[in-house]
């Protein structure tokens, strides 16, 4: 059953290259879809081309269409500031000149009020030895780019990371932007557990609690307690990690590049825990084809008998099929 959403409301923003402007604002929650285009300009209908040569007055940028009930403006503006360097009078990054320029663009009286509280909070943090020169302006018609250019970073993931980072875009934000250190899991997490999860660290193959596990139930995440795998997908790939076929119905699974280390691998995130959990690779068996290889770590098991009393008991048909 679709879920019937009574109104919606879009937010827009200029932040440099749209490309880089997607993903954080698809993976949350409230976000119906994010489009990427060009607005401010001249003329009808531009292309990328003629909009990155500057002579049409346009910016890149990317126009989000969100449910109010599930998620707020003033929180979607707070998300933007840490996409971009609002001190970037010239673009973004390596990206020069006015169609790379920031700007956020309201579409009302009350977003604008927001936009101004959102602005006048990050001068307060001092976070940057610059002035904030990013302009909150009237929203125009914006125009959707080409569709080769719409979530760019699914469709090209490898080159897309690779520019993101080389861009210096990825560098500015961890360094202004760190993730914060969660001190309350440093007490309930195991050195391993905090590791793996909060630090991006791998656990030793065939040392660890459920490479060989073979009891029914569901894997939780570790730190969020969101449902994530099954024993049923689960299988021995002999790698020395729990190894799954697929996530289950609903995970909260996300998926994101991952070129450290001298390779190109796609790393395994929890949506709403954001824990590490591992890797996903293209050789696994059918029906999917793919080994999600997960830290044991990263997860909490739940068995068949105490799925009801942990509130998963929607996840017991599975093992009655």
């Amino acid at each position: 059953m679709v879920e019937k959403i009574e109104k919606t409301e879009l937010a827009t923003f200029a932040g440099g290259c749209f490309w880089c402007m997607v993903s954080p604002f698809e993976e949350r929650d409230g976000v119906i879809h994010v489009r990427s285009g060009y607005t401010g300009g001249r003329t009808q209908n531009p292309t990328y081309k003629e909009v990155c040569s500057d002579t049409t007055g346009h910016y890149e940028a990317v126009q989000i269409t969100f449910d109010p009930e599930k998620i707020s403006y003033r929180s979607i503006v707070d998300l933007f500031w840490r996409m971009i360097d609002p001190t970037d009078a010239g673009g973004q990054f390596n990206d020069r000149g006015s169609s790379y320029f920031s700007a956020i663009f309201v579409h009302s009286h009350a977003q604008r009020r927001d936009a101004e509280e959102s602005l006048q909070e990050l001068m307060n943090l001092q976070k940057f030895n610059k002035p904030i020169v990013t302009p909150i302006l009237d929203a125009s018609v914006f125009w959707p780019a080409e569709e080769h250019h719409q979530q760019y970073y699914r469709k090209n993931s490898v080159h897309y990371e690779m520019y993101r980072r080389g861009s210096g875009r990825a560098a500015f934000l961890e360094k202004h932007w760190p993730k914060t250190v969660r001190t309350d899991l440093k007490k309930t997490l195991s050195a391993i557990q905090y590791h793996v999860t909060q630090e991006n660290g791998t656990e030793p193959p065939f040392r660890n609690e459920f490479w060989d596990h073979k009891e029914k139930g569901i894997y939780v995440d570790i730190v969020s307690g969101e449902p994530l795998f099954s024993s049923l997908d689960k299988f021995d790939s002999g790698c020395g990690w729990p190894s799954f076929t697929r996530p289950v119905k609903g995970a909260g699974i996300k998926e994101k590049v991952d070129v450290t280390h001298n390779m190109v691998r796609v790393e395994v995130r929890s949506k709403k825990g954001d824990s590490h959990l591992g890797h996903v690779f293209e050789d696994g068996p059918e029906p999917t084809g793919l080994r999600f290889c997960i830290n044991s770590a990263s997860l909490r098991f739940i068995p068949l008998s105490e799925l009801d009393k942990e509130g998963l008991g929607q996840f017991r048909s599975l093992f009655e099929a």
